[in-house]
C-alpha cells in the first residue's frame, strides 16, 4: 500500500522516553520499608504538601463547599452517563454453568475485586473527569473499598471538583497524595488504608512505571503512555472541525500524537493551513504542549481509498480514533484496533473524555491492537467452578489419568485413580499411557 506523508513526525512518543525506572525503584523501596513515614516525606519532597493525607468528612464537605453549583451539576451529569454505560457493560458479564459431560458441570463466575485504587491526575490539568471514570466504573463493578488519589497543590490541597467527583462517583477514602508515593500508598495500604488489589487511571511516566513495577503484586488498567489520536477524514469533512479536533488533543501534551489520515489532498492541505493559527488562539500552556506536539508528533498521511485508510488506522491502533467520513456504519464493520472510536462529527473524543459515558482510561502507543480500555470487567475476576456426580466424574477420571500418564505427571493421574477405584469397585480400568 501506497501513503504519502504530507507531515511526517520527527519524533515518537518513545523517543524522550527517560530512564525513570531506578527513581521509581528507589521510592517504591523506600516506602515499602519505612511505611506511613516514607511516603509523608515523599509528599512534602514532591507535593509540597504537608496537609491532611485522608480527607476527613469535614475537608469534603469544606471542598464540596467551593464547587460553583452549574459544575456540580455538569459533575452529576457526567456521572450519570458513565453510570449508565457501565451498568450497561456489566450486563454483560453474567454467571452460568454448562453440563460438559452427563453429570459433569462447569461454570463461570464473575467476582469483583475488593479494594480499587483509582489514580486522578491534578497536576498540569485537573483531570475531574478521570474521578469520575475511574471512581464510577469500580463502584458499579462492586468494589467494597474504593480509594481516589490525587495530587495536592501546596497550601490549597486536592482540586475541591475532583474532590467532589471523587465523592459523588462513590469513593471511600479520598488521599491528597501524587506520583509514585501515591500509588505506593494505595498499593502498600498505608495511612489505614485496605490494600488495593487494582490500580486504575492515567498519570505521568512516574506513574506509569510505578504501576509497571508493581504489576503482578496488584492488577493495573494498562501501562500507559502520552494520549494519542487519529482522525479519519474523507472529502466529506470539514476541515476546520478536523482542525479543531487535532489541537483539542494535542494540547494534552507536548508528547501527544496527533494523525490524520484521508484520501482527500485539498482537505489535508487544509488543515494542515488551519492548524497552526488554531494552536496560537488558545490559553499559553495549552499553546505550548500543542504547538510542541503539532511540531514533533503529527502526521498527516494521504491514502488511495477508504480501505487503505482503514489498514493505515489499524497499524497505528491509536488510542482515541474519530471518523468523519461518509458511511459510518462501514468504518464501524471494518475498524479492529482502537481504545474507543467516535463515529461522525456530531460527536468528538472531548465527549468520550468528559461526559458522553464511554470511558476515557483507554489503551496508548499501539496498545488498542491487544486490548481494550477501563472497563467494569477489569475490576472483575472471571472465575470457574465444576462440580459432578460419580457417573460424570467417570470419563473425566479415565481421561485425566492417561492424559497424565502421557505427560510424566503420576501424581496427577493417581488423583483420578483413586475415585475411579473408590466409586467403581468393581470395575476395571485401562488408564495406561500406552497406545
Amino acid at each position: 500500500m501506497t501513503r504519502e506523508y504530507l507531515k511526517k513526525a520527527t519524533l515518537t512518543s518513545k523517543s524522550d522516553a527517560s530512564d525513570t525506572k531506578k527513581i521509581v525503584r528507589d521510592i517504591l523501596d523506600e516506602i515499602e520499608a519505612g511505611g506511613d513515614e516514607a511516603a509523608l516525606s515523599y509528599a512534602k519532597k514532591f507535593d509540597k504538601y504537608d496537609g491532611e493525607i485522608v480527607l476527613s468528612q469535614e475537608a469534603i464537605e469544606a471542598a464540596i463547599a467551593q464547587v460553583p453549583d452549574k459544575l456540580k451539576r455538569d459533575i452529576e451529569f457526567a456521572h450519570a452517563n458513565v453510570k449508565r454505560f457501565a451498568e450497561a457493560q456489566l450486563g454483560t458479564v453474567r454467571d452460568f454453568e454448562v453440563e460438559v459431560v452427563p453429570g459433569f458441570i462447569a461454570g463461570q463466575k464473575a467476582i469483583p475485586v475488593n479494594a480499587a485504587g483509582c489514580y486522578v491526575p491534578g497536576g498540569r490539568y485537573s483531570h475531574i473527569a478521570s474521578a469520575i471514570m475511574t471512581v464510577t466504573t469500580a463502584k458499579v463493578a462492586g468494589c467494597k473499598h474504593i480509594v481516589a488519589c490525587s495530587p495536592p497543590r501546596p497550601g490549597i490541597g486536592i482540586a475541591p471538583a475532583i474532590v467532589y467527583a471523587a465523592h459523588v462517583c462513590g469513593a471511600d477514602r479520598i488521599l491528597a497524595m501524587g506520583g509514585v508515593q501515591g500509588v505506593a500508598a494505595m498499593t502498600y495500604g498505608l495511612f489505614g488504608l485496605p490494600k488495593a488489589n487494582i490500580l486504575v487511571g492515567p498519570g505521568n511516566q512516574f506513574v506509569a512505571e510505578a504501576k509497571r513495577m508493581l504489576f503482578g503484586r496488584v492488577g493495573i488498567d494498562m501501562i500507559a503512555g502520552p494520549t494519542d489520536s487519529l482522525v479519519l477524514a474523507d472529502k466529506s469533512a470539514d476541515a476546520m472541525v478536523v482542525a479543531a479536533d487535532l489541537v483539542g488533543q494535542a494540547e494534552h501534551g507536548y508528547n501527544s500524537p496527533v494523525w490524520l489520515v484521508t484520501d482527500d489532498r485539498a482537505l489535508a492541505e487544509e488543515v494542515m493551513r488551519l492548524v497552526p493559527g488554531l494552536i496560537d488562539d488558545l490559553p499559553d500552556v495549552n499553546r505550548d504542549n500543542a504547538t510542541a506536539a503539532w511540531r514533533d508528533y503529527a502526521e498527516v498521511i494521504l491514502c488511495a481509498d477508504r480501505e487503505e485508510m482503514a489498514a493505515c488506522s489499524d497499524d497505528y491502533a491509536p488510542e482515541h480514533l474519530t471518523v468523519q467520513a461518509e458511511d459510518l456504519d462501514w468504518w464501524l464493520g471494518r475498524l479492529s484496533c482502537y481504545g474507543s472510536l467516535f463515529l461522525g462529527e456530531e460527536t468528538t473524543v472531548a465527549f468520550g473524555d468528559k461526559a458522553s459515558g464511554t470511558n476515557h482510561v483507554l489503551p496508548t502507543s499501539g496498545a488498542a491492537s491487544y486490548t481494550g480500555g477501563l472497563s467494569v470487567h477489569k475490576y472483575m475476576k472471571i472465575v470457574t467452578w465444576q462440580r459432578a456426580t460419580r457417573e460424570g466424574a467417570k470419563p473425566v477420571a479415565e481421561a485425566t489419568a492417561r492424559i497424565s500418564r502421557l505427560e510424566g505427571m503420576e501424581g496427577h493421574a493417581r488423583t483420578a485413580d483413586i475415585r475411579l477405584k473408590k466409586y467403581f469397585p468393581d470395575e476395571t480400568f485401562d488408564l495406561t499411557a500406552e497406545a
